[in-house]
């Protein structure tokens, strides 16, 4: 009797977890965190309005969703002035991901990406046998200078920003970005991944032609539209590469109560505008509970902040362990020198009077 016989590549991948889930670990420890504020949700929820469209949505769940998510590309084109052949629907930017690096990489194929950026991604790309190439951050912020210079080196077929970015919560100018794009070798594809934008400053998001070929950006219901559960995700890109999804995707992968709350949740800005609003106070509160610390809160245009340890990344591992302890969940970056800091989820005062009561603590029993 023979069990399944794998193919070559998927025989020599690891079993690989990108991120461990809080649940997870709520059940190797035996119970709940008291402050969740390590998986950048936003912890102030979703539109009361797409909540209320979502529950509307739950009598028809017998119905598959719409397989091609019409009304809500219709809005997204509507809201971003670009037509519906330039947007694709998925099951978050994760999904998209697998599905662009599915298209685009084949066994050998190049990507770069920086060195400690978005793991999922990653995890996409050895998937498909794509061989990673990774270029260190200019600091805090992942460098495009490199990431260009290293795709043209390589012959890339992707090259991959986050803007803003995770896990730092740095972000480039929009001039800059477009700059990256104007440089972008033949035949490589630049991923734009924004899907912390809604909290970047103004002028952080560039003006891009939507058929411009050189480039696919990602934007996301997970973040600052509070649903991170449902699983929505898009794409904006030139209409023949988002007409090429259709050769891969999961056709009814959307369920249509994500489909209902996402497209009300769009229509609902004020709620939108609220959320970022209270985003942003929140991560001025994570400053001052930094501070209080003696530690030193990077500037973020995300819904997180990535706080300086000020030591090394050994540190860090120590008041991350001694926070969950205090069951408090945050993560960190995992690549030096970025995992000198821990990464603190905006939320809102109640979780953070945990973090502000047991941060101290912490720190004094990682320092022995």
């Amino acid at each position: 009797m023979t069990g399944p016989r794998y193919t070559p590549l998927a025989a020599s991948l690891p079993a690989t977890v990108p991120f461990v889930g809080p649940e997870t670990q709520e059940r190797s420890r035996g119970r709940p965190f008291r402050a969740r504020l390590g998986a950048n949700e936003s912890l102030f929820g979703p539109s009361p309005r797409a909540l209320a469209a979502m529950q509307e949505e739950a009598r028809y769940i017998w119905k598959y969703g719409d397989a091609q998510n019409h009304d809500l590309r219709a809005a997204l084109a509507g809201a971003l002035n670009v037509a519906p052949e330039n947007i694709m629907v998925g099951e978050g930017i994760d999904g998209l991901l697998g599905y662009l690096v599915r298209l685009l990489v084949a066994p050998g194929d190049a990507v770069v990406t920086s060195a400690g950026a978005y793991p999922t991604f990653n995890y996409h790309v050895a998937g498909f046998g794509g061989v990673l190439h990774k270029v260190p951050y200019a600091g805090n912020h992942e460098d495009p200078d490199a990431l260009i210079a290293k795709a043209a080196e390589v012959g890339a077929k992707l090259v991959y920003l986050a803007n803003p970015d995770n896990p730092m919560g740095s972000w480039h100018s929009a001039d800059r970005v477009h700059a990256m794009i104007e440089a972008v070798p033949e035949g490589t594809v630049m991923v734009l991944d924004e899907a912390y934008v809604e909290f970047a400053p103004e002028g952080t998001a560039p003006a891009i032609d939507p058929d411009d070929p050189r480039v696919i950006r990602f934007r996301t219901f997970s973040k600052a539209h509070g649903m991170a559960g449902a699983r929505v995700g898009y794409a904006i890109a030139a209409a023949p590469l988002i007409a090429s999804f259709d050769k891969v995707r999961n056709h009814f992968g959307m369920c249509r109560i994500s489909q209902a709350g996402a497209l009300a949740s769009l229509r609902d800005r004020a709620w939108l505008d609220e959320v970022c609003a209270q985003v942003a106070a929140s991560r001025e509160r994570i400053a001052r509970i930094a501070r209080d610390n003696a530690l030193t809160a990077l500037p973020s245009a995300t819904n997180f902040v990535a706080v300086d340890c000020g030591a090394d990344g050994d540190f860090a591992r120590r008041v991350l362990a001694e926070l969950a302890e205090r069951d408090v969940f945050v993560r960190m970056p995992g690549v030096a020198p970025l995992d000198r800091c821990i990464r603190i989820s905006a939320g809102p005062d109640d979780q953070l009077d945990v973090l502000a009561e047991e941060l101290p603590r912490a720190l004094a029993a990682a320092r022995g």
